[in-house]
């Protein structure tokens, strides 16, 4: 089951809103709605789910409605129709208690803006949405002082906010969201106001965070850069409604529609798609085949060169048909023809890191896991198919990086 599971949410501005939602089913636009109403059409009929540990960016230009969207999800703003479950219960059907517990215990939310008190200290700053609950000062200290050390920050919890700079401020708010240890994060353009550099690692932190912590992060955001580089899924928004929902190769490699594509088409791909995303399906012999069977199996399978690997598909080198043909006649064994210096990059290697590797080398580039297990290799015809914006079928490896 999903983390949170959303139905048709609809957000209607104005008079009586809700004799807008039956002109939504019906299809017309926010533009006719608003011409023929004077309703303004704030999320229309927004579905999706998130699953648990995921970060789910909502994105789109300014007035698409992703900022009303991830308010209406912790009912900041109330909906006019539609339906939101929080792990099965539905959020919308909460009664005023129930929902200050699922804002307190389920939900922490960090906001573009810092909104730290310039009067307390960041240790203060930290514990304040526990100390509104009720929370003892011995354990909200430790609460807000163990989430202080996860963005680290710990030896600055006496300094006050003027005495930091912006990203650590920012640290401060993510402190504070992550305090009460919540299932979801909301972020709302939490990283906007800070300056390129910061926000970049800003965002490489907050990855790196949410791989240690397993939190569901529903990240808002204007910026198609940030979207790519931290979504595991994306929700492109316009006018309203959701586009297109996918991961970010989903996004890049096969646009919705046209909106979709202009909005993407400047995108620099060799720094969102890695190895993993182009790879191909290498061919493999055992240690325990000889060169004869080596040469055999090049000729049936139409390729050059074998991947030579143990029963645990664990890399070992690599043998080309030139050097087998020699060993058959010279009456070498396996392990006398086998390249054992390969270049091999992890699977999420972006491409433009791969430029300089392939430009050096005559093989494909190999793709190894962290234990060393072969996943694929990169050629170069799969890389310049991927930055023109192109599919690459699985194919054998083949010498010569083409």
């Amino acid at each position: 089951m999903p983390i949170i599971e959303v139905n048709k949410l609809t957000k209607i501005f104005g008079a009586d809103p809700k004799r807008a939602v039956p002109l939504l089913k019906d299809g017309w636009s926010k533009e006719k709605i608003f011409k023929e109403t004077k309703l303004t059409v704030g999320v229309n009929q927004a579905s999706f789910s998130i699953e648990a540990g995921q970060i789910f960016v909502v994105m789109g230009l300014s007035g698409s409605g992703k900022s009303t969207l991830v308010r209406l999800l912790n009912r900041l703003i109330e909906a006019t129709s539609g339906e939101i479950f929080f792990n099965g219960k539905d959020v919308l059907q909460m009664n005023a208690e129930q929902l200050r517990q699922f804002r307190r215990k389920n939900m922490g939310m960090v906001f573009q803006k810092f909104a730290l008190f310039p009067h307390r200290t960041v240790i203060q700053n930290v514990e304040y949405g526990l100390e509104v609950q009720g929370i003892g000062k011995a354990e909200r200290r430790k609460m807000a002082m163990q989430s202080l050390e996860l963005v680290g920050l710990k030896n600055w919890e006496n300094s006050y906010p003027n005495e930091l700079s912006g990203g650590m401020q920012q640290r401060v708010g993510l402190a504070r969201g992550l305090a009460n240890d919540p299932d979801i994060l909301l972020m709302d353009e939490a990283f906007s106001a800070l300056d390129p550099l910061i926000r970049k690692d800003m965002q490489d932190e907050l990855v790196e965070l949410q791989s240690k912590m397993k939190k569901t992060i529903i990240f808002i955001t204007h910026d198609l850069d940030e979207a790519l580089r931290i979504g595991d899924q994306i929700a492109l928004m316009k006018d309203g409604s959701i586009v297109q929902i996918g991961t970010p190769e989903d996004i890049l490699m096969q646009p919705a529609n046209k909106y979709v594509e202009r909005f993407v088409e400047d995108v620099d791909l060799s720094k969102v798609l890695t190895a993993a995303h182009i790879m191909r399906k290498p061919e493999t012999i055992s240690t325990e085949r000889g060169p004869r069977v080596a040469l055999q199996l090049m000729r049936e399978r139409g390729v050059s060169s074998l991947y030579v690997v143990d029963k645990g598909m664990k890399l070992i080198g690599v043998i080309i048909a030139e050097d087998a043909a020699r060993a058959i006649k010279e009456g070498l064994a396996m392990e006398d023809i086998v390249q054992r210096e390969l270049p091999s990059v992890s699977p999420d290697t972006l491409l433009n890191e791969l430029f300089e590797l392939m430009g050096n080398t005559r093989l494909p580039v190999a793709v190894v896991d962290e234990n060393g297990r072969l996943k694929g290799i990169v050629i170069k015809g799969a890389v310049l198919a991927a930055l023109a914006g192109n599919t690459i079928p699985e194919a054998g490896g083949q010498i010569g990086n083409s």
